[in-house]
């Protein structure tokens, strides 16, 4: 519990009041009061605002991952049209949650890592004010469209697939570093409270340390109208303050640089001058990693032609697709498969062009994944076409859509090359 004195103490600072009422911008907010919050929606338009909260007691503030139009328009109960009607835009927060610091430094590390990976500059970290981390990437660096749909209107589904790429992405490293931090599974267990047999997982012969009974990256939390703590703001159990942290030093982060006589406001977190679209390759990648398989009706069964169409009579969006990809790797291979199967080729040439496609990836599909995909194709040998070329989740999403000269006369792009090929044999 915060006493009056010391929140009164903090939240008089001028700079402090003009970091959080910024953050709060477009954004809804809520005071807290030691253990309950204030009324909801609630808005802070004005520095003075957060010192007028201090007075009637509020100890933190906290706020919506999504941005509003109006957030004092927000009420119970509203519809996802009404929502998302309301909604302008959401920032990514990833929330680490662990109840011993080393590991949570150990994990917001990695994930920082993991979105420089994918080309990301205007990620940004902020200790939690407790045990935990906040990793955030603002709405201005996320594509517009995802699968065709407009980013705004995918919240919460697109940060719960982020979060879980992220989660995966990490999982290896994560028990890899935490383990040769304690040099053993008996250290770990003893200080989690938990059986070797809960943190043990094993990986062909190897056993190794599986980080999520204990750490979490947040995802069950991520829902609309969800709050996070805001920059700045102190932490009822704590006494803590929830201070932005310079990226590059997670590692050296104490708590003694978040206690409130310590605290500059010289960082931000959620950077709004990002580069347009800087995220796209990291969405590309989550909505991939995390795709359902295709659903096929069986009645969409065509007629494989009697000798294989050569690659010459193939549509650009094929060509490119075959040069090798960054990201999008698994419904690349979806699409080539059912295309090369749907021109003739047999699986044994399918495999070889597969195999030679794969090593001109950015970052080939692991060797398991794709030995089993090729395998499922000839046990599973279909009739069965490409996706349509305007079928908003392939082509023009892995950015390999042909012109729209060619879009517009062809439905499907072995339709183009079964012609193509047709017209050369009738020359």
């Amino acid at each position: 519990m915060i006493h009056l004195s010391a929140s009164l103490n903090y939240y008089k600072r001028p700079d402090v009041q003009e970091a959080i009422a910024q953050h709060a911008s477009g954004k809804e907010v809520a005071a807290r009061f030691n253990d309950k919050f204030g009324k909801r929606p609630d808005v802070l338009q004005y520095p003075n605002d957060v010192m007028d909260f201090a007075k009637k007691g509020a100890t933190s503030f906290h706020c919506s991952e999504e941005l509003w139009s109006n957030p004092l328009q927000l009420k119970p109960l509203m519809s996802r049209k009404e929502l998302d009607e309301l909604r302008t835009g959401w920032d990514l927060v990833l929330d680490i949650d662990c109840k011993f610091l080393e590991y949570s430094k150990i994990a917001a590390d990695l994930i920082v890592q993991a979105l420089k990976h994918h080309s990301i500059t205007s990620y940004s970290v902020k200790f939690s004010g407790n045990k935990g981390f906040h990793i955030g990437v603002p709405y201005e660096a996320l594509p517009k469209q995802i699968n065709g749909a407009d980013i705004k209107l995918l919240f919460p589904e697109a940060a719960k697939r982020a979060a879980l790429y992220v989660k995966e992405k990490i999982s290896t490293l994560l028990g890899q570093r935490i383990l040769k931090l304690e040099g053993s599974f008996q250290k770990v267990a003893a200080k989690t409270g938990l059986s070797i047999k809960d943190i043990a997982a094993t990986e062909g012969n190897k056993a190794s340390l599986n980080a999520e009974p204990f750490l979490a990256i947040d995802t069950l939390l991520i829902s609309s109208r969800h709050m996070y703590r805001m920059p700045y703001s102190l932490h009822e159990k704590s006494g803590l303050v929830s201070i932005p942290i310079n990226p590059e030093k997670i590692l050296n982060f104490s708590k003694e640089q978040a206690m409130p006589e310590n605290v500059k406001t010289e960082l931000e977190f959620l950077q709004r001058k990002a580069l347009p679209e800087e995220a796209l390759q990291f969405f590309t990648a989550a909505f991939d990693a995390t795709a359902k398989p295709p659903q096929i009706k069986e009645e969409k069964e065509y007629e494989i032609p009697a000798e294989a169409i050569p690659e010459k009579f193939f549509p650009p969006c094929i060509k490119k697709l075959l040069l090798g990809v960054e990201d999008g790797r698994k419904r690349a291979l979806f699409i080539l498969t059912n295309f090369l199967t749907s021109c003739g080729w047999s699986h044994e040439a399918i495999e070889a062009e597969l195999r030679a496609w794969n090593k001109r990836n950015k970052e080939p599909l692991h060797e398991t994944y794709f030995l089993g995909q090729l395998r499922y194709h000839k046990q599973h040998r279909k009739k069965i076409l490409p996706p349509n070329c305007h079928n908003p989740a392939y082509y023009a999403d892995l950015r390999v859509k042909c012109p729209e000269e060619i879009c517009s006369r062809f439905k499907n792009p072995a339709g183009y090359a079964r012609r193509k090929s047709a017209r050369t044999q009738h020359a």
